[in-house]
Order: structure tokens, then sequence, then C-alpha cells
């Protein structure tokens, strides 16, 4: 179990610091009537955001790729998951987040911003941002469609594939306590899956004319502030 453990002790990182990032800001201008955040800070803001929320895509495909092998080749398991191989997953979970998150921000902020300086969000998020510019942005919204959503789609890929051999190896065992056990061993992570990719993939996979503020505001509170609290919940009640 000690990988499964490493993995989510990674993960609860990644929830607290992204919700870091956004949450003490966000309650600072709640409770405030000075609601602004400089130029500087709106940018480390996004990019710590954008950064963490990335790395905590790649960690669940590699949580994924851990159920995989504990269900599909368990008694190579203890091989193939080695506390090596679970230390190079996380640590190039973090260089691809890190790497991912400042594509955008340099190509986000080398935009120009004219008059309007009010972000529709409560947050420094790329689309609301774009909409401030009054400079060309198809490349950023090029980026935030196909680059920064294959991010996202690659790790859904990895993480239906592996759930696709887990499903197979599932339905061959014979004994029905069996699978319950191996279901119930998968359904915490595959319910955090659903809620926080989903969410990811329905703001930034549209077009650009599809952006609504106030829906995504609303969705956004689900990947910044409720999945980070349900994580914690969903695993622990597996357990």
């Amino acid at each position: 179990h000690s990988p499964m453990y490493f993995f989510l002790s990674n993960l609860s990182f990644v929830d607290l610091c992204y919700s870091s990032a956004i949450v003490p800001k966000m309650l600072v201008n709640f409770l405030s009537e000075n609601k602004s955040i400089s130029y500087y800070g709106c940018a480390l803001q996004f990019y710590f955001f954008c950064a963490f929320a990335d790395t905590e895509s790649f960690i669940l495909a590699a949580m994924a790729y851990d159920r995989y092998v504990a269900i599909c080749n368990p008694l190579l398991y203890t091989v193939v998951m080695s506390r090596g191989i679970c230390i190079w997953l996380i640590v190039l979970s973090y260089i691809g987040g890190n790497m991912s998150s400042l594509v955008h921000t340099i190509f986000a902020f080398i935009l120009k911003y004219c008059d309007k300086n009010v972000i529709n969000h409560f947050f420094c998020d790329l689309p609301p941002l774009l909409k401030l510019s009054c400079t060309d942005t198809s490349v950023n919204e090029w980026l935030l469609s196909t680059y920064g959503s294959s991010v996202e789609i690659i790790c859904f890929i990895i993480i239906i594939t592996s759930y696709a051999f887990i499903l197979h190896s599932v339905f061959k065992i014979r004994s029905s306590g069996g699978r319950k056990k191996s279901f119930s061993t998968c359904a915490s992570h595959l319910i955090s899956v659903a809620i926080y990719q989903g969410t990811l993939l329905f703001i930034y996979s549209r077009p650009s004319y599809l952006y609504s503020p106030n829906i995504d505001k609303f969705i956004s509170v689900f990947y910044t502030i409720i999945i980070p609290v349900l994580n914690p919940l969903i695993y622990s009640l597996r357990n």
C-alpha cells in the first residue's frame, strides 16, 4: 500500500498548495473594500494555480497506473512500483505541471493590457485575463484549447486505458468478493478523477465564444475549493 499512500500524500500537498494560491487573496477581497491585486501578484497567482492544477492531473494519472499494476500484475507490484519509480513519477508530475504553467504564464503576460483592469473572476484565471487584452489573443486561445487541453486529455487517456485493463482483469475474477474488493480499491480514485478533470475539461476545452463568466466562476469553485476539501474525505471513506 505504500506507493498509493505516497501518491496520496503528494496529492494532498498539491491540493493544499493550489487552494492556498487562490483562497487567501480571495477571502481578503471579499472582506475588504479594496478588491485589487498587483500585476506581478496576478502573474504569480496564475502561475502557481496552473502549475499545481496540472501537477494534480499528472499525479492522478500516476495513481491510475499504480492501481493498474496492483490489480493486473500483483506479483510484480513491488518491483514495478519501487520507491525509486514512484519518486520519479512524482518528480515528472511536478516538472510537467510547472512547464505547462510557465508556457501559459509567459504568453499571457507578454500581452498588452490597456485601460480595462477589472477581472471578472475571483482570481487571475486565463480566460478572463484574455478578455482584458487589447492585443491579439489568438495564440493564447490556441495554446489553451490545444496545448492546455492536451495535458488533461493525455492524463485522462492514461487513466481510462488503465481502468480498461483493470476492468478486463476484474471480470476474470470468479469470486464476487474479489471483484467487489477490486472495484472498491479503484472507486475513490475514479470519483476524484471524474469531478476534477470533468470540470477542468469543461472550463478550458471550449472555444472562446462559449466562455460564460458567471457559469465559469461558479464551476471554478468546485476545482479550487470543494475538490481539495472532498479529496481527503473520498479517499478516507474508501479506507
